[in-house]
């Protein structure tokens, strides 16, 4: 008597061969190997063997970003030596009656709260923004059938559609091409857009030297194709990426290490100088000890330099509005000093300074008509023609 699984038990199988697949070289197989790896099949995946992958791989989505709480965000602003001592001094002042310094210097903690709330604010949306490289929808077999499903529906083993203008949803084992070309300047930096067939490449192929895989989050620029899915999610190339930024160790900016070495030894050196005062005074002067505390309390506030912190605080947050102004985002305050230090930067243009997204900003009908200005943000379809826009005619 034959003994068949049920075809619920073969689906987990071939999800279980999946998930240990990870390390396969997808881009090295030719297309009916890369189906035969993944059990899949070139009409696609059935509704139920999708269902079983979804739940072994998870939703096609980037892991959200672990971000702190507002409140964990503003308390996270005192955490500075600087503020340490302007705290210090504020107290200080206030326990002696000198209330005019003491509100100057508590106005000044404030002001660096609150701008470095913002600021981090600002950078933690700004840098949330790379979740929106990743396609909406998707063109999908399914049993045969063409279905459009949330990007997120998305499994490894089914077999995507792409098109002209389509974002690529997860990463594809390429199965036909038709003079398909992808723009992968997110990815490598390259600003031409990279023709893509089936052809298996070498093992060791380097990323942009992959021309049978299409990537997530690349965008098609011509031609049709079609894509078996290898990775999803974190498990795709970008989502590795953005693992690699969340592994990102911080450490302290030069201006830090400078004001906690000078804070230390002046702290010993004021210490050591009010000692040998409240010594001298009581053992050879003979003056009572509260007398003598008084005078040393009085010498270590003299000696506590509060405008240093107030002006430095003050200077670093006038740096970073003036760089907002001009579209750059500072997450913490001494970053703009460490900055100003650089001598020269090595950096990729293409694709990460910029986008490598043409877009038409300006139409003129008629050779002394006015400008028509077109709004919007690269190549997505959002935006508005206006008129009344100025253009550089030279």
């Amino acid at each position: 008597m034959e003994n068949r699984e049920p075809p619920h038990r073969q689906q987990l199988d071939h999800a279980a061969q999946l998930k240990g697949d990870e390390d396969v070289v997808w881009h090295a197989l030719d297309p009916a190997a890369a189906l035969e790896q993944a059990a899949a099949r070139s009409e696609g995946l059935s509704a139920a063997e999708a269902a079983v992958r979804l739940g072994q791989f998870g939703p096609n989505a980037l892991p959200e970003p672990s971000r702190r709480g507002p409140l964990a965000r503003l308390l996270a602003q005192f955490n500075n030596l600087l503020i340490y001592v302007l705290i210090a001094s504020g107290i200080v002042t206030a326990l002696l009656g000198h209330w005019t310094d003491t509100l100057v210097i508590f106005a000044v903690v404030i002001l660096n709260a609150v701008i470095g709330f913002w600021q981090e604010g600002r950078a933690e949306d700004s840098l949330a923004a790379v979740r929106s490289m990743l396609s909406a929808h998707a063109s999908v077999l399914r049993d045969g059938v063409r279905l459009t499903l949330p990007a997120t529906d998305l499994v490894p083993g089914d077999v995507v559609l792409l098109e002209a203008g389509d974002r690529v949803p997860a990463d594809l084992r390429l199965l036909d091409t038709r003079g398909l070309r992808a723009q992968e300047a997110a990815l490598t930096g390259e600003s031409v857009p990279v023709v893509k067939d089936t052809v298996p490449v070498a093992h060791n192929a380097s990323l942009g030297d992959r021309d049978s895989m299409a990537f997530s989050g690349t965008l098609i620029t011509s031609g049709r194709g079609v894509g078996l899915v290898v990775a999803t999610g974190s498990r795709a190339e970008i989502g590795r990426i953005g693992a690699m930024l969340e592994g990102i160790e911080e450490i302290t900016t030069p201006l830090l290490r400078q004001i906690d070495r000078f804070a230390r030894w002046l702290t010993l050196v004021i210490l050591a100088a009010s000692g040998a005062v409240f010594a001298f005074a009581v053992l050879a002067r003979g003056y009572a000890p509260q007398d003598a505390f008084l005078v040393m309390v009085g010498m270590a506030v003299a000696a506590i330099p509060e405008g240093l912190p107030a002006v430095l605080t003050i200077t670093l947050a006038l740096g970073v509005q003036r760089m907002a102004r001009r579209h750059a985002i500072i997450r913490k305050l001494p970053a703009v000093e460490t900055l100003g230090a650089v001598s020269v930067i090595c950096t990729d243009k293409t694709g990460t300074l910029t986008r490598n997204e043409m877009v038409v900003r300006a139409v003129v009908i008629e050779a002394d008509g006015e400008a028509i200005a077109v709004t919007g943000d690269g190549y997505a379809p959002d935006g508005e023609l206006r008129g009344g826009g100025a253009i550089d005619r030279r």
